[in-house]
């Protein structure tokens, strides 16, 4: 079963439901219908740093079905969420060393970009099989549409990693066959069935271990490391201020977000921002410096890339800001950190 998923925080990156309005062909003046219902307004949706709640993300994909001329659009906006758009989480899929390793990454951390579904995968016999499950109940419609923009998706990457159309597979969808069921041949080059109890897609398990020729160990080292620390700070079962404001820092570029941003995207104001982090004990500083040394400590060791490059990641405009920030944290040099670090190593190897 799926963990209990509090459908009012906002937790979504609003990034995703932009990429829906440009799919749709929409200017700000017409966004107004996209957002029926969601309490939303057309300025709070198009900022950066706001966050959906999963009961506005539902409400606006639903608002979509409604607006969208053509019943093709889960096919498109599979097409249009491309790697790129899943930030660190679509980094680590395309630099993982295979569609099994790509698989169990998007198994792991798809909570810190839509945790409204969950995936599940079962090793049977020679075959992998991949289903999902959503937190509420969908209907048909909606379920349709959520099915095959993950589908596309899905072979999209498979064909990336794999190098070539993933042919041998073979899908199960619940919804019934559409009337225009023939256009899923020009995205889904597999066997499909309709109608079914569950969704599940199913792979040749020889083929999930097919090497990415595009795998690169330390890009995958570096993106893991990031949704590592994105999944260790967004505890799903809390509903702290410092959760919110955590959600939406490891949602942004590194060190990007400010203080004013965060607390507009909440609809409340920086002093009441600061008062509430204060409560729990923390404060905005804080919450962006646990994320930027997490993320600092990353590069540092699974990468070796010089510490000047390592600021500009983490978006630092001076090398001598980010060395200050680092010994700040941790009372050594970015250099005598991974020294330090690399003689442990050494000495547990021996």
């Amino acid at each position: 079963m799926m963990n209990v998923v509090d459908l009012d925080l906002p937790s979504i990156p609003s990034s995703y439901s932009r990429l829906v309005a440009r799919e749709l062909g929409l200017l700000a003046r017409d966004m107004s219908d996209l957002l029926a219902n969601t309490q939303l307004s057309v300025e709070q949706f198009l900022q950066e740093s706001t966050l959906l709640t999963p009961h506005q993300q539902l409400k606006i994909l639903s608002n979509c079905l409604r607006i969208a001329k053509d019943d093709t659009l889960g096919l498109r906006l599979g097409q249009r969420l491309t790697s790129p758009t899943h930030g660190a989480l679509g980094f680590l899929v395309n630099s993982s060393p295979d569609l099994l390793t790509a698989l169990k990454a998007f198994q792991a951390y798809l909570p810190t970009r839509m945790n409204l579904a969950r995936l599940d995968l079962v090793i049977d016999g020679e075959w992998l099989e991949l289903s999902c499950e959503y937190a509420v109940a969908l209907e048909q419609d909606l379920l349709r549409l959520l099915s095959e923009i993950f589908t596309v998706i899905f072979f999209d990457t498979a064909e990336f990693i794999v190098g070539r159309p993933l042919c041998e597979a073979s899908i199960d969808f619940m919804h019934q066959k559409p009337a225009y069921a023939v256009r899923y041949e020009e995205h889904i080059p597999a066997s499909i069935r309709f109608g079914a109890d569950a969704y599940v897609l199913k792979v040749p398990l020889e083929v999930c271990k097919i090497s990415n020729a595009s795998a690169n160990h330390e890009s995958y080292n570096m993106a893991l490391r990031h949704c590592e620390a994105m999944l260790a700070q967004l505890n799903p079962n809390t509903n702290s201020c410092k959760y919110q404001v955590q959600k939406m820092m490891l949602s942004h570029p590194p060190g990007v977000l400010s203080e004013e941003e965060a607390a507009a995207a909440m609809f409340i104001c920086k002093r009441t921002l600061a008062r509430r982090l204060k409560q729990e004990g923390s404060s905005f500083r804080q919450v962006r410096d646990e994320i930027l040394s997490q993320q600092a400590v990353g590069y540092l060791l699974d990468s070796k890339l010089s510490v000047e490059a390592i600021a500009e990641l983490l978006n630092y405009h001076d090398s001598a800001n980010f060395r200050r920030a680092f010994k700040r944290w941790f009372n050594l040099t970015p250099d005598q950190y991974r020294r330090h670090h690399s003689s442990l190593e050494r000495g547990l190897s021996t």
